[in-house]
């Protein structure tokens, strides 16, 4: 159980570290992933900053998440719950396009432009609160992955056992606190996981 975002922040520096893990950037998904990221960054001696994904929901339900954009377009797909939902390729388009200037526009928000820093031959750090299905995630990592970063490392406080052997597939390397068997939420394994604003998170940013 971690007190709060700051907390669990702390834990994943410190399992980092004990890594001996080496980046050039730290990565955070807002918005829920800065406040983690920001101690993880600072104790590796890396700047801060953001990549952005938008889930696609569901037809009719939008919390369940039948994939996910980036904002410049990379997509992960469930196709199994796309199947299973029978759910039209003319829905994903026209999701995937929506979402995707969603993400363009927080991006730009949280960076003033709508493109990330420069990746290029990086080590790359990617950051989250926690891993329920990991679509957001997927996406974010495959951003990062198309920018042209050298090696990429995902690290989370704590994530469903089924979605993080999936994000193996995404990352270099995904490292996580903790994996607890019995997972329903993120959020209950925190104490404190109240919403986080924009403006909160932007606050945590290197500017």
């Amino acid at each position: 159980m971690f007190q709060d975002r700051t907390d669990a922040g702390r834990q994943l520096a410190d399992l980092l570290d004990d890594h001996g893990a080496e980046v050039d950037v730290v990565l955070g998904i807002p918005r829920g992933g800065l406040p983690v990221a920001r101690p993880v960054a600072d104790a590796l001696d890396a700047p801060l900053d953001v990549v952005v994904a938008s889930k696609i929901g569901a037809p009719g339900d939008p919390e369940l998440a039948i994939g996910a954009v980036a904002s410049d377009g990379s997509i992960w797909r469930n196709d199994d719950l796309v199947d299973r939902l029978a759910v039209e390729e003319s829905y994903i388009e026209r999701e995937r396009d929506s979402e995707a200037e969603a993400a363009r526009q927080k991006l730009e928000r949280y960076r003033g432009t709508s493109d990330l820093p420069d990746l290029d031959g990086k080590r790359v750090l990617v950051v989250d609160d926690g891993l329920a299905t990991g679509a957001t995630t997927i996406a974010a990592l495959r951003q990062v992955r198309a920018a042209g970063a050298s090696h990429v490392v995902l690290a989370v406080p704590v994530g469903s056992p089924s979605a993080i052997e999936r994000l193996h597939a995404e990352a270099d390397e995904v490292v996580a606190v903790e994996t607890p068997p019995h997972f329903d939420a993120v959020g209950q394994f925190y104490r404190s996981f109240g919403q986080v604003s924009d403006e909160e998170a932007m606050s945590y940013l290197d500017r």
